[in-house]
């Protein structure tokens, strides 16, 4: 927990004091990021201010650093996945799910992909088939996003958990067998945690935390049946390169157009490009399948 917000989980530290921070509380120094209260302490507490969707440049990561009161994006996707969940409850008349109208509808099932229906590619990323399975990503989510949502602003934090979400449909396409049914936010909570480990990796915070987590994940993602492991890999890679796109893009630049106009354009460049090349990996593999179509009988 952040030492100076007690509500809010944190896998960084100041490298200087080594107490536990958000990235409200962290600002970039030469090796590491150092607290706010180290800062003060040197009579260099820089200015902070309020974001907006359109951010100009990844804040407390590159520039200047920023305040959010509350993970307004966060809160909306976790609100946006519990809507829908309540809505196949609704719909099947009770918690048993699975063969609710919804979850027919809008679950990656490789048979009906390849007979047209790409909008489950998007749809899956917002269909749950427990309270379980939905209250392990939403907890996920809540931890992941609001640091996130902060180090790289609502616009592209949300583009980096879309892309994602594409991302794992993308990997189920080329990898889950026929047969197989695949639904929830997963995909997008394993890109948030490849975001993590760049964001990390920028601030020259030790990743080890951040890597542990991945790969205990992934280990479980392998033993326990019924969990989509193609999803799992396919947002996690999705997701870190996403955020390496936005966070190392621009220093791919000449240093004389290193602008802040020319940084969100290779930025949002990059973006855009990974989000079709995931959107294309899908339709790639349903254009082309000639095996055997397996739908679910609605």
């Amino acid at each position: 927990m952040c030492y100076r917000h007690p509500d809010r989980p944190t896998a960084l530290s100041c490298t200087r004091c080594g107490r536990p921070a958000c990235p409200e509380c962290l600002r970039p120094a030469a090796v590491g990021a150092h607290c706010v209260d180290c800062l003060r302490t040197e009579g260099s507490h820089q200015q902070v201010r309020t974001p907006h969707f359109s951010d100009q440049g990844v804040r407390p990561v590159v520039g200047a650093p920023l305040t959010v009161r509350r993970p307004i994006a966060t809160y909306s996707l976790i609100g946006i996945n519990v809507a829908v969940f309540l809505w196949t409850v609704i719909a099947a008349g009770s918690f048993d799910v699975q063969i609710s109208t919804p979850i027919l509808y809008g679950e990656i099932v490789r048979g009906n992909v390849v007979l047209g229906e790409y909008y489950r590619l998007f749809t899956a990323g917002f269909l749950h088939y427990s309270v379980l399975h939905l209250a392990v990503n939403m907890i996920s989510l809540y931890i992941l996003g609001r640091d996130l949502e902060v180090a790289l602003g609502i616009g592209r934090y949300l583009m980096v958990y879309v892309i994602s979400l594409f991302g794992g449909s993308a990997a189920v396409m080329l990898a889950q067998a026929n047969e197989g049914r695949s639904a929830g936010a997963s995909g997008a909570i394993f890109g948030l945690m490849g975001a993590m480990l760049i964001v990390v990796l920028r601030l020259r915070v030790s990743p080890a935390p951040v890597i542990t987590i991945i790969v205990i994940n992934l280990v479980m993602s392998f033993t326990i049946s019924g969990i989509s492991l193609p999803a799992h890999v396919g947002g996690l890679l999705f997701g870190a390169a996403a955020t390496a796109a936005v966070i190392y893009g621009p220093r791919l630049l000449p240093a004389a157009q290193r602008t802040q106009r020319n940084a969100n354009i290779v930025g949002w460049s990059g973006l855009g490009v990974l989000l079709l090349v995931a959107i294309a990996i899908s339709v790639l593999v349903a254009v082309t399948y000639t095996g055997q179509i397996l739908v679910y009988v609605r």
